[in-house]
């Protein structure tokens, strides 16, 4: 199995519905300080079904919810969804197990 998709929206800083597709072979998210990295990490694990406000790097639960800024308010909710593949036969190893 593999991520396949992640869409977020009102989760922490993503107020703008986002999408991130995940094609077999990415094995990382990379860019600079503040880009929100640890956010779609805690996205996944929410959506997995962490609890904790502390696990996922937060004051309070409803801090997962995108709090607002000067140019927009804050969301009343927030949406995590994920795609989970199989992947493709042609992928698989032909090695027994």
């Amino acid at each position: 199995m593999y991520l396949k998709r992640l869409e977020l929206h009102g989760f922490k800083t993503f107020a703008d519905r986002t999408e991130l597709e995940f094609t077999p072979g990415i094995t990382a998210v990379v860019g600079p300080n503040g880009s929100g990295k640890s956010n779609v990490f805690d996205a996944i694990r929410w959506a997995l079904g962490e609890t904790s406000f502390r696990s996922l790097r937060s004051g309070r639960m409803d801090d997962i919810i995108f709090g607002g800024s000067e140019l927009r308010r804050a969301m009343g909710q927030a949406e995590v969804s994920l795609t989970i593949n199989t992947i493709p036969a042609s992928c698989r190893s032909t090695t027994p197990r």
